[in-house]
C-alpha cells in the first residue's frame, strides 16, 4: 500500500464586524453586530483546537486585530499563524493601485501593533485578486497566498500578466516565486450556513455540511493520499453550536488516519516549494 502523506490546515478567516462592514457594506447595527459573535467563537475555538494539538492558520482583517486585539493575542500565544486579510474586508478587485497598497499597508501596520507579526500569507478577501495582488505580495515579502482556485489538493505556482478575452486563445503569464494553496467554495463553512437574505439562504444541515467535507477528505486520503486539505471557517460562523460540534467529528474522523499530518499553511507552503522553481501547469500551452 502507498504510504499516506496528506497536510490538512484548519483555516479561520477571523472577520468580525469587518466582513458586514467592507464586503456587505451593511448600514444595520443588526446586520453589523454578527461580527461580535467573533470573539465569543474565538474562546470555544482555541480549546478545542488545543485538546486536539492542532495549529491552524487565522487569517486576520487589521479592523479586526484592532476592534478584538485580546483575542489576537490569544491566537497568537497559542502558536498559530496569523495571515493578511486586509483592512476591513475589501475585495481588491474594486480598489484602485493606491488604496490597494494602502489596505496591505493598513492590515500590516494593526497585526504588527497588536500581535508584533508580520504575516507570510495572505488571503484575499471575498478570495478575488485583482491583476495587482501578486506583484504587491512579492514586493511584500509574502511566500504563499490563498485565495484562488486552479487546483483541488495540490500547491501550484502563482502567475502575472495571465491574458484572457472572448475572441483570442488564453495566454500564460509568468510564473512566480509565490506559492499558490487553493481553495473551494465547497470547503468553506460561509456559503453553507451565513443567511444573507436576497443572495444567501444559508440553512445547510450541519450534518450534511459534514459528511460533504468527510467525503472531500476521503477522496483526497483514499484515491490520492498526498496533499493538502485546506478547510476555511470563519469564527461567527462555525463556532455556533451545532457547527462546533461538527468541526469536532471531522477532527476526530481525520485524526483517526495514519499518514496524516494537521499545521499551518505556512508549514506546507515551505515544505512543498523545496526542490521547485516556478513552472506553468503540467498541462499548459508551450
Amino acid at each position: 500500500m502507498t504510504q499516506k502523506d496528506v497536510h490538512v490546515s484548519l483555516t479561520f478567516d477571523y472577520d468580525a464586524y469587518s466582513v458586514w462592514i467592507g464586503s456587505v457594506g451593511a448600514m444595520s447595527p443588526s446586520m453589523v453586530s454578527r461580527g461580535e459573535f467573533g470573539p465569543i467563537a474565538i474562546r470555544r475555538i482555541l480549546p478545542l483546537l488545543e485538546q486536539h494539538r492542532i495549529k491552524g492558520t487565522f487569517f486576520i482583517p487589521g479592523h479586526t486585530a484592532l476592534a478584538f486585539p485580546k483575542t489576537v493575542e490569544d491566537i497568537a500565544a497559542a502558536g498559530h499563524e496569523i495571515g493578511h486579510h486586509g483592512w476591513v474586508h475589501e475585495n481588491p478587485v474594486s480598489t484602485t493601485p493606491d488604496q490597494e497598497r494602502w489596505i496591505m499597508d493598513k492590515g500590516l501596520e494593526a497585526l504588527d501593533r497588536v500581535a508584533g507579526i508580520r504575516p507570510v500569507g495572505y488571503r484575499s478577501p471575498a478570495w478575488d485578486n485583482s491583476p495587482r495582488t501578486v506583484p504587491l505580495l512579492l514586493e511584500y515579502g509574502f511566500k504563499y497566498e490563498s485565495s484562488l482556485m486552479g487546483n483541488e489538493y495540490d500547491a501550484y505556482w502563482c502567475r502575472v500578466g495571465d491574458e484572457w478575452s472572448k475572441t483570442d486563445p488564453w495566454k500564460f503569464g509568468t510564473p512566480v516565486e509565490l506559492v499558490e494553496l487553493p481553495v473551494s467554495w465547497m470547503l468553506d463553512d460561509f456559503p453553507h450556513f451565513e443567511v444573507i437574505l436576497g443572495s444567501n439562504p444559508g440553512y445547510a444541515s450541519p450534518r450534511a455540511v459534514l459528511q460533504m467535507w468527510i467525503d472531500e477528505f476521503d477522496y483526497l486520503y483514499d484515491r490520492i493520499g498526498k496533499g493538502l486539505f485546506n478547510l476555511t471557517m470563519h469564527p461567527q460562523t462555525i463556532g455556533r453550536g451545532s457547527r462546533l460540534l461538527i468541526l469536532e467529528k471531522l477532527i476526530e474522523h481525520i485524526q483517526g488516519k495514519s499518514g496524516v499530518t494537521f499545521g499551518p499553511l505556512a508549514d506546507y507552503a515551505a515544505k512543498w516549494r523545496v526542490g521547485k522553481s516556478p513552472s506553468l501547469p503540467a498541462d499548459a500551452a508551450s
